[in-house]
């Protein structure tokens, strides 16, 4: 086995890639079973889409069930859904949910409001109807449906529901139907965490946190990733680095250049970290921590194939990765049969191509809970050149 090694704090890309995706729990050797130690070690799982988080786990544990996540979300209540990080909705560990909502909570209650008075919510109606929701939901879950037939009114409901989870009054709970329904219920934050205190940290205390469990989960990183990823601006997280000067390291990357950190601790995890010796195959849903964790993307992706793996909005679709690099996008279907597809931006070799369409069956047969066939693809269509949305099945129309 070889072994990373870091040399004046450069080191290159390949050895960065393959230590992040260690401590993503992306590496053979990293795979967990504790649900709740993984999903804090990656910095939360994205959850805007009802699915990612499933995949994400799955990609990442060495044996996963989706009544796993089930199990801690919405039965131990360890796990949380909170809106948080660019305003997007991210699961977290209980302990880290006053951290994170206490960093964004200024960025994420000023969009939540706005929206909800575009809707045509007034104050008044707001003061009137969040205090019959409260009442409604005490002991109890709701979709958004039965408590707005239950209130008898025109409002907008759906809106307020999204205001009072930014205010940490109600959770996002069960989905309506199955793991892939997007549709919540919603119950009171304070049944679902009833000794939880919100207001426990001061803003800047959260953040100087935020920005460190942010470098453990995805360091070496610069300063705009960790202002794009926090969605806080390079003020704010100019002055968390300060505060934690004496836990950081620079680090140069040898293929991008300077201006990385890392904690004091990746320093010597990194010289002790074995390289493996086979190519590391993941497949990864949109989405995905790991893939929206940075703002320079030229340390996993060939800048030439961005229009194919992000949209015009930055939103990123399902990718298949070697050694952390993307080499592929994949897609999952079922028209007719359960199917994944696969486009692969140039020729492989035939070994590592079984390899990658071994593991899109065994991914497919998670979601499908079915055998299932592998496509080829010959091309795709950019998502820049598609309609919003279109990275959440990003092989649509592939040839």
């Amino acid at each position: 086995m070889e072994f990373i090694s870091v040399d004046g704090y450069a080191m290159d890309l390949n050895s960065v890639n393959l230590f992040v995706l260690y401590k993503q729990h992306l590496s053979p050797v990293s795979k967990g079973e504790d649900v709740v130690q993984i999903v804090e070690d990656v910095g939360g799982l994205h959850a805007t889409s009802s699915t990612t988080p499933y995949l994400s786990l799955y990609a990442r544990c060495s044996q996963f069930e989706k009544k796993d996540l089930d199990l801690e979300l919405y039965d131990e209540r360890t796990l949380g859904k909170v809106r948080c990080v660019r305003k997007t909705i991210y699961i977290h560990p209980k302990d880290r949910i006053p951290i994170v909502w206490k960093a964004t909570v200024g960025q994420v209650i000023t969009e939540s409001k706005g929206f909800m008075t575009g809707r045509g919510v007034t104050e008044e109606m707001y003061d009137k109807l969040s205090k019959d929701i409260l009442q409604m939901l005490r002991g109890r879950e709701l979709a958004a449906a039965e408590i707005k037939a239950t209130l008898k009114t025109d409002a907008d409901v759906s809106s307020i529901l999204y205001f009072m989870c930014d205010q940490g009054l109600l959770i996002r709970a069960r989905p309506v139907k199955g793991w892939r329904d997007r549709r919540h219920r919603y119950g009171r934050f304070d049944d679902y965490f009833p000794d939880l205190q919100l207001g426990k940290f001061e803003e800047s205390e959260a953040i100087s946190e935020l920005v460190r469990l942010y470098l453990a989960s995805f360091g070496p990183a610069s300063e705009v990733d960790i202002a794009w990823w926090t969605g806080l601006g390079k003020t704010k997280v100019r002055k968390a680095l300060r505060e934690l000067e004496d836990q950081l390291v620079d680090v140069t990357i040898n293929e991008i250049g300077e201006g990385f950190f890392m904690l004091q601790p990746d320093k010597a995890d990194m010289e002790a970290t074995k390289l493996p010796r086979e190519p590391v195959i993941n497949l990864l849903p949109y989405l995905d921590p790991y893939l929206m964790g940075y703002k320079e993307r030229r340390r996993y992706l060939d800048q030439v194939h961005n229009n194919l793996v992000f949209d015009r909005s930055g939103n990123v679709t399902s990718v298949i990765l070697v050694d952390g690099k993307v080499v592929g996008v994949w897609d999952f279907e079922e028209d007719k049969e359960p199917l994944v597809k696969i486009f692969l931006f140039q020729e492989l070799g035939t070994a590592l191509r079984d390899k990658i369409v071994a593991e899109a069956e065994r991914m497919g047969e998670f979601i499908a809970e079915a055998k299932v066939k592998v496509k080829e693809c010959e091309s795709m269509v950019p998502l820049t050149e598609r309609t919003a949305g279109s990275m959440m099945s990003p092989l649509k129309d592939c040839s």
